[in-house]
């Protein structure tokens, strides 16, 4: 079986600093997609230390993964890079299955699932 996400080379690296920042080199990465934002649906990503019989667990450059199952379909997928630019740096998220995004780039839809659309 093939993950359902995937996480770049520049993408692994950032996350494996911030694991070490925050002393969080024995969570799990949590991905996910929760209802909100102007298009329906927001990404979440953060640390976790409990895996729940609801979460796919699989290993992406080293780092243990979880996505719950509600978010499973729609991450399916999904390439999760990290560019650095002269403004910054910051995760990248390249989702097939999302047929369209807000003007901020935070949230968007996919053809099954509008989620819950706020205002911006």
């Amino acid at each position: 079986m093939s993950t359902p996400v995937t996480i770049t080379e520049a993408a692994a690296l950032q996350i494996k600093d911030m694991m070490k920042e925050h002393e969080e080199e024995n969570a799990f990465l949590r991905v996910g997609v929760k209802g909100g934002g102007c298009s329906g649906l927001s990404y979440g990503m953060g640390f976790d230390h409990e895996v729940s019989e609801k979460d796919t667990q699989f290993e992406q450059q080293g780092i243990q993964v979880l996505v719950d199952s509600e978010s499973l379909d729609i991450m399916n997928g999904t390439i999760i890079d990290f560019k650095q630019s002269l403004m910054g740096g910051g995760f990248t998220i390249d989702n097939p299955n999302a047929i369209a995004s807000c003007g901020c780039g935070s949230s968007f839809r996919t053809a099954t699932n509008t989620g819950t659309p706020e205002e911006c």
